[in-house]
């Protein structure tokens, strides 16, 4: 009787530590996905923010360029009449 309690006792050790040892797996599991969501979203928002950023430059030298041309040929308009 002795020995068949020691022995179900040492099983239920075996189990537990098992059992501790898949949840810690699957906590760094979970762990390590969200740091890789994480740094995703990142990545994301930072390609976002450069694109803005590029599209408000090209208007910037678009604009310039319209304005430096208007006044160039209306300063030449004046400068003939």
């Amino acid at each position: 009787m002795s020995s068949r309690i020691r022995r179900s006792a040492a099983e239920l050790e075996r189990a537990f530590a098992a059992e501790i040892s898949r949840e810690r797996n699957l906590r760094d599991s979970r762990l390590r996905t969200a740091e890789r969501r994480m740094r995703k979203r990142e990545r994301e928002r930072l390609h976002k923010r450069g694109s803005a950023r590029f599209a408000l430059l090209v208007l910037t030298l678009i604009a310039t360029a319209v304005i430096v041309t208007v006044v160039m040929f209306a300063s030449l308009y004046l400068l003939l009449d």
